[in-house]
């Protein structure tokens, strides 16, 4: 009789849901460890306003439909909420789950590393339980005792814009010891209810920092609650693209544009042959036209001239290093109307008073409150997971590298083990469904990985590729621009068709929903 296989699983948002449903059907046995008191990740820590960014049918289980309740284009977070929460309750995930279960560290046992280094495949085989070593997971109960797991796999789902908030350094003098107000990061913001949240920021002059959504959301809120009597003032070093709705003139979406095998034609992909490459280059103005199109409905349909907002680097660039977002209903109005007030930047400090924009001393901002949107630091959180300061050394890779994994889930030189997550796409629902089920057969032994030399040169392409298009961003390993050729490659490893639309029309020029790569299996 075979052994039963334990898989530990390290977070309870979408992710971790996901693979536990995926690896319980394959007969394994999850085990889930989530920190706080709920599953359901980012979404059980949003302000009051915050909606899904993309229309519901892109951000929806394959095997589990919206309620015919939920009527919106953009649910509002708390309907997000219970349909992750009713997904699990549905497949019966609850059971397999410990809320309160703090992770504490993750440690390799059973092979040397010697052993591991001699490896030309992954765990020694390139199976998923090649090798004989196992994870050890050291885990803090609510009530601080601790306890230790053992797992013969184990699938880190803690994702990157949670749990460790990035906070700027500033020079002696400059910081927030000087101000005389309050300093909170949005992380902290957003974990507030909705009405602590709210008597926050009434009645105060508040100072957002950032460019990314939160910022915007945030920006938001504050003018709900304040209006013009208390303005926000929004400071941004770098302006985004962020658009008013997904839908631009004649009807044309984000989806056509971005969103179709068509679209993916104008973009040099990793691992493309001389064909793909040729037609990239020949359509290359055509791939300028497309984010010129976008650019152009954006700054026509908003007022960011007026205010100094028009963003330096092409949609294409945000779109590929996924900074790109909605805007909250009516965010210009707002700042018509003076609720906020927008401050593009290169330089700020603090003084008592609040803050000093581009050393313009007889120019501050006044605050009562300065809130901090400005990130998280993703990969050191990853790296801090892991024990062996060889794994944390394998996990950040070099400098200038994104965090290297097979797939955007494998780590080449760490046996036993996927990340979930991490790399962004246009819906994280849906690539994260995806991956889930490329790896639970992987579990299942579908497939085999290749060499470990073939998956660290695979990564170089992909890392070649963000470099080409996101610029600058590209360590926040972005595939929303290419995701229908990521998905490609996904399901021929397990063996299915990747062209999955029925007419030639479809499969070209319509975008891909999730719908489309239901129950994954070889040959269908």
């Amino acid at each position: 009789m075979m052994e039963e296989k334990r898989v530990g699983i390290i977070g309870g948002g979408i992710s971790g849901l996901l693979a536990c449903k995926y690896t319980l059907e394959k007969g394994l046995i999850p085990l889930v460890f989530e920190a706080s008191n709920a599953i359901g990740g980012v979404w059980t820590q949003t302000i009051e306003s915050t909606r899904l960014q993309s229309p519901k049918r892109t951000f929806e289980f394959t095997d589990f439909p919206w309620p015919k309740s939920v009527r919106g284009r953009y649910p509002h977070n708390k309907e997000v909420l219970k349909y992750v929460e009713d997904y699990a309750k549905h497949f019966g995930l609850m059971r397999y789950i410990q809320l309160n279960t703090k992770v504490i560290g993750i440690d390799y046992v059973g092979v040397c590393g010697d052993e591991m280094d001699s490896w030309e495949f992954w765990s020694g085989n390139g199976n998923a339980f090649g090798s004989k070593g196992k994870w050890q997971i050291l885990v803090q109960h609510e009530d601080f005792t601790t306890q230790e797991y053992e797992v013969e796999f184990l699938i880190l789902c803690i994702g990157r814009y949670s749990g460790l908030a990035n906070m700027p350094e500033f020079p002696l003098g400059e910081g927030p010891d000087i101000f005389a107000g309050k300093v909170i990061h949005s992380m902290d913001f957003s974990a507030m209810d909705n009405e602590s949240a709210r008597e926050l920021i009434k009645g105060k002059r508040v100072a957002v920092i950032g460019s990314q959504k939160s910022a915007i959301d945030i920006a938001a809120e504050c003018a709900n609650v304040n209006g013009h009597e208390f303005p926000c003032t929004l400071v941004q070093r770098t302006i985004p693209w962020a658009l008013p709705s997904g839908c631009f003139w004649w009807g044309v979406t984000l989806g056509n544009l971005y969103g179709s095998r068509f679209s993916e034609l104008l973009v040099h992909k990793p691992g493309q042959n001389i064909i793909y490459s040729v037609v990239a280059s020949l359509l290359a103005p055509l791939r300028w036209g497309f984010s010129k199109f976008v650019e152009s409905y954006i700054t026509w349909t908003l007022p960011l001239k007026k205010y100094n907002m028009v963003p330096k680097q092409s949609f294409l660039q945000d779109m590929s290093s996924c900074k790109s977002f909605l805007l909250p209903d009516n965010f210009y109005g707002k700042v018509e109307e003076g609720s906020i007030v927008l401050k593009k930047i290169q330089h700020f400090s603090f003084i008592k008073q609040g803050l000093i924009l581009d050393g313009e001393v007889d120019k501050p901002i006044k605050a009562d409150l300065v809130i901090f949107a400005t990130g998280y630091k993703g990969q050191e959180k990853l790296k801090n997971m892991f024990s062996s300061k060889k794994f944390q050394n394998h996990i950040v890779g070099s400098p200038n590298s994104v965090i290297p994994l097979y797939r955007h889930i494998i780590h080449p030189r760490i046996p036993n083990l996927a990340i979930i997550g991490y790399s962004g796409s246009i819906t994280n629902l849906h690539t994260s469904e995806m991956r889930c089920q490329w790896l639970a057969h992987f579990l299942d032994g579908t497939f085999k990985l290749p060499s470990i030399k073939e998956m660290e040169n695979d990564i170089q392409e992909w890392e070649e590729y963000m470099k080409t298009y996101a610029g600058k961003e590209y360590k926040r390993t972005c595939i929303a621009a290419l995701h229908i050729w990521y998905n490609d490659q996904l399901c021929k490893d397990i063996g299915c068709k990747n062209k999955r639309k029925k007419t030639f029309y479809e499969e070209w020029f319509q975008p891909y929903l999730q719908s489309d790569y239901v129950r994954l299996s070889p040959n269908n």
